[in-house]
């Protein structure tokens, strides 16, 4: 039976949320994972996360998405909240500026704590308040193209683009790893046997090329 539990999805990947106390992080989370939103929503406490599980490239894929639990009031979020993240999504609130300002300091923290290679989107949320916009989009888009960051304008009250920023994030990841596993493969192939490489035939991708058989 546990073989039939870990058939379920094909691949589980962390992400965290991250960025200013206030700005919609808990809100993203339950639209996102249950379809719900809260306009009487508290500061989070203690550890929280939740899960959905999505399609991408044609691969079940499992969504870990982890809440900051109202840590990041205290600066204080620890190295085991990063730790396996694979993915961020680095929250702003676009009517509140200094949660604009502070998405620099949320980045060095994610760099210092995270793997180097994490895939993060910055999302300015709360666009149905555009009428007390404090953050233009092309600010926002400018600090993206300079930081090499994904970015979109959400929406968790309306359903805008919770959905496509995940989406996003996942199908990114996906292809970082599916690369990585390729280029394992095939250097496994090329080595030849008796190198101490053991190739799990069964996770084989079906696009590796006889040729590589030729370079032992």
């Amino acid at each position: 039976m546990a073989h039939k539990v870990d058939h379920e999805y094909d691949y589980l990947f962390k992400i965290v949320l991250i960025g200013d106390s206030g700005v919609g992080k808990s809100n993203i989370l339950s639209r996102f994972t249950r379809n719900e939103f809260c306009l009487e929503s508290k500061s989070t406490i203690g550890v929280e996360f939740a899960t959905r599980t999505l399609q991408v490239d044609g691969k079940t894929v499992k969504a870990q998405i982890w809440d900051t639990a109202g840590q990041e009031r205290y600066r204080a979020i620890t190295s085991a909240y990063y730790r396996g993240a694979v993915g961020a999504l680095l929250v702003y609130d676009i009517t509140k500026r200094a949660t604009f300002d502070n998405v620099q300091r949320w980045l060095r923290e994610l760099r210092d704590h995270a793997d180097s290679n994490i895939v993060i989107m910055m999302a300015g949320n709360k666009s149905d308040l555009k009428h007390l916009r404090a953050v233009s989009e092309e600010d926002a888009q400018a600090l993206a193209e300079k930081e090499g960051l994904s970015f979109l304008e959400t929406s968790a009250l309306e359903a805008v683009n919770i959905d496509k920023a995940f989406q996003t994030i996942l199908t990114e990841i996906y292809h970082i790893i599916s690369k990585k596993a390729l280029a394992a493969q095939e250097a496994a192939v090329a080595s030849g046997p008796g190198q101490g490489t053991t190739i799990n035939v069964a996770d084989s991708p079906g696009n590796l090329t006889k040729k590589n058989c030729c370079y032992g």
